[in-house]
This record gives C-alpha cells, structure tokens and sequence, in this order.
C-alpha cells in the first residue's frame, strides 16, 4: 500500500524548503527596482500555502519507514512539484508569458539540462536570472538529497531517498548514515561553490556573474546571464577557471571525500576516475587538432576545444564558441561525448563513464568467451569483479536509455523538424546537456518547439536526472498494487 500521508507530509516539507529559497531572489529584486518582488513574494505565499496545507493533512505522521516505491513516488512528485511551483516567478513578472515555456525553462533548470526557450537573457531582471540560475545549483546535488540531510528533523529514514535520486549506479556511503552523507556531499558542494565563486571574481566578474556561472558550472547546467554564455568575457583565465570546475563537477562527490580523509591514493584506483580522465584529455587533443586551423595556435586550439570537450563531457553545456560550425570530425567527438555523460556520484548527466566501461569490459569478456569456450572470465572494476546483477541493470538501463532517446526523436520529427535537429533534441535533453547541433545549436534555444514537443523534452529531462527507473516505475500497473 503507498503511504500516501507519509509522502505528503514529506512533500510540505521540500515546498516549505523551497519557499525559503525564494527570499534571496526576493531580495534581489526588492533592492533591484524593477516589480518582479511581487512575483516572488506571490510564488512564496502559495508554496507555502501548499506546504503547510500538505502537512495538516499528514497531522500524526511523526516517523515514515519508507520502503522503496514510497521513495521513487515521492522523488518523482518532488521533482514535478519544484519545476510545477518553480515556474510561477517567470509567468507572474511577465518574463516568460507561457506557462509551457516557463515550466520548460524551470524543468530544465532544476534537472541541469541547461536547454533555454530565451532569446533575448541578458534584458530580463538580474532577480530572474538569478532564480534561473539558482534552481541549477539546488538540482544539481538534489533538492532532495538537501532534504535528506535534514530529515532527522522529522524523524525520516532517508537511504531510500538518497538511492532514488542519486546519479549513478551505485549508492556510495561516504559516513555511517545516509543523512551525513548527504550533509558531507553539500558541504563539498558548497565549499567549491564559494571558491569557484572568488576565483571568477579575481577573474573581472562581479559578484551576480560569478554566482551564477558557478551555479552553472557545479551543478553541470550551463544556464548563463549572458546571450553569448561564458564566451561573451573574451578571457582565457575565466575559461580555465570553468573547465577546471566542470571536470570537478563531473567527478564522484564521494571521492573528494575519500582525498580529505586522507585515502587520496584511491582516485588513482578507482577505474571510473582513470577511465573519466582519459577520455577527456584524448578528445580535447583530438578537436584541438580539428579546429586548429580556425584559432591559429594549438595553444589556443586547446583552450576551446578543453573548454568545450570539458561542458559535453560532464553535461554542462556552456560554450565559448559556436562549435556546430566546426569541423565534421570535431562535432562527432562531441556528439560522442554526448553518450558518456560524467561519473557516477557526480552532478553531471548522461549514460555515465562507469556504465560504458563495465559494459566495455564484458563485451570483452564475450570475445574471450568465443576463443575459450570453457573459460571462466569476469570483468573487473576498481580490481573487483562485477557482480551478475550489477551488470544486468547496466544493461536494462542502456537498452532503456536508448528506445526512449528512439522515441523522443521520433516525436520531435513528427513536428517536421529534421534528424540532426530532432536527435540531438533528445539526447541532449536525456542526457540533461542543453546545447545541441543545428536548430538547438549552442547559438539557438528551444524556443521555436510547438507545446507538445516541449512537453515530450521536459518529461526526457526529469526521466535523464532521475536515471530513468525511478520515473517509468511510478507507471507500472505493479507499482499501485
């Protein structure tokens, strides 16, 4: 039976938790002049309405021992009721008239897609674009992994929470209870974010830049206050800055942990790390040897190419130059990176490094099996052999990963729009990346969808954060039963 009191009583208080969030763009806007206070103070009132609503009605709920299906309800709704409410400052001030758009704006936000129906940013009101920016950074380590982290407040046993929305395959304890875990994941968080922060302020930025893109970096979003995202700043240091971050953000959280506990030797251990390393580096040598030509020096070729390798790779998708003017061999790297996606435990979307190389590694093992019929071959990870069922989600989840990017392709081409445009639409809203090639190019936006397609990509977006199961398996006739 679902616990429905127990799930309500949850989700009042994630509204109320959001509802505090939208003081600081309140106050932005209250110092900034232009009306859209009201549009924050209205969107307040009514999540914390239907917050302290939602409570009343869970009246007598004090503990919730969730089993697994209350978990991947109450993060579905979650996710649903953030982008929901999340939506109203932008339809209330009038920046974004179309509840459609604005929803799809949103969505994109909080899942880290970074895909945008704006034309004109850099007009809208700084309160907006920093509301815009921030549902990047509370998506991007999991609003409700922030939950997790305080609900001993409610008295809430919260594993099964963090399982349910945690990127990844695996569920890493990083200290003895999920709760801490989750509280030592948004401390690192929170501590990158602050020095991304004063590095790009040391960079020229002033303090709205800063935040924002650093938002955008962290949570691998790509959300920008400027039309031409981080490549409106002309500065080779800022570049650096952000590549560095984003490569940061698209590693696993748990192991920056381990390097502060002093087990630092285990990043070099870990295969998904050296896998994750190596891909970056040969596909930024590979495009800085296709675009040479267009900026002169292999220097400066690096430069974009890493910036631009580094915002696919991990999902981000900020850009510092046109990239679907570049050269033929240059865009398919990209579109390749596009399937890998950061590691697991990381902010970054995308099918996962860990995932492609442990299916890598058994399609291996199936050659050996073809030269020794009688062989008894295993693929490693970490040193350690993978477990049958670990490998079998793997491959329930690819097989899945691609029908629905299959069908959400062939929704988009049912608009009239062609391949190139209606692939990447899809994989790049599943993989939660943004900028995509040809009409969503990384000079273009969503904007031009009919409602029907952006409903279809924002539903791509939520089933790419949450890593599918967690969404299609509210839907299964079982799961009510």
């Amino acid at each position: 039976m679902i616990h429905l009191k127990g799930i309500a009583r949850l989700l009042g208080f994630l509204l109320l938790l959001l509802a505090g969030f939208l003081l600081i763009p309140l106050g932005i806007a209250l110092f900034e002049g232009p009306r859209t206070w009201q549009a924050f103070l209205f969107t307040m009132i009514i999540m914390a309405v239907s917050g302290l609503v939602l409570l009343f009605l869970s009246t007598g709920e004090r503990f919730i021992k969730l089993q697994v299906r209350h978990a991947f309800l109450f993060v579905t709704l979650s996710w649903i009721s953030a982008a929901g409410f999340g939506a109203l400052p932008f339809t209330l001030s009038g920046s974004i008239p179309s509840y459609t758009d604005a929803f799809f704006e949103t969505m994109s936000g909080f899942t880290t897609t970074g895909a945008s129906i704006l034309t004109e940013i850099e007009g809208l009101p700084r309160s907006i674009l920093f509301w815009r920016s921030l549902t990047h950074w509370l998506g991007g380590m999991g609003i409700v992994v922030l939950t997790v982290a305080l609900l001993p407040l409610l008295g809430v046993a919260g594993a099964q929470l963090f399982k349910a929305e945690s990127p990844g395959p695996t569920l890493e304890k990083v200290t003895p209870t999920i709760a801490q875990t989750a509280k030592v994941l948004w401390k690192i968080y929170v501590g990158f974010t602050a020095a991304e922060t004063v590095l790009l302020m040391l960079g020229g930025m002033d303090l709205f830049d800063a935040l924002t893109h650093t938002f955008g970096t962290l949570a691998t979003g790509g959300f920008s206050p400027r039309n031409q995202s981080v490549g409106a700043y002309r500065s080779a240091y800022v570049d650096v800055v952000i590549t560095v971050f984003m490569l940061m953000a698209g590693f696993n959280f748990g192991l920056y942990h381990r390097v502060w506990s002093g087990k630092g030797r285990d990043i070099l251990r870990n295969t998904e790390a050296r896998a994750y390393a190596g891909i970056f580096a040969v596909s930024t040598l590979a495009v800085a040897l296709a675009v040479r030509p267009l900026y002169g020096s292999l220097l400066n070729a690096l430069r974009y190419a890493g910036f631009q390798v580094a915002s696919i790779l991990t999902t981000t998708g900020f850009a510092t130059a046109d990239f679907d003017a570049w050269p033929a061999f240059a865009k398919g790297v990209l579109f390749f990176l596009m399937f890998v996606g950061g590691c697991s435990g990381s902010t970054g979307g995308g099918i996962k490094v860990i995932r492609l190389v442990t299916l890598a590694k058994q399609a291996v093992v199936e050659l050996k099996y073809l030269l020794f019929p009688y062989g008894v071959f295993r693929p490693r990870v970490n040193g350690e052999p993978v477990r049958k069922d670990f490998l079998m989600s793997i491959s329930g989840f690819f097989f899945l990963y691609i029908a629905i990017l299959l069908a959400v392709t062939l929704v988009v081409t049912s608009g009239g729009y062609d391949l190139t445009t209606s692939l990447s639409s899809a994989l790049v809203t599943l993989g939660n990346i943004g900028p995509g090639f040809a009409k969503i190019g990384p000079t273009q936006n969503y904007a031009f969808f009919p409602v029907y397609i952006k409903w279809v990509l924002s539903a791509a977006m939520l089933l790419g954060r949450l890593e599918l199961y967690t969404v299609l398996v509210v839907f299964h006739p079982r799961f009510w039963r």
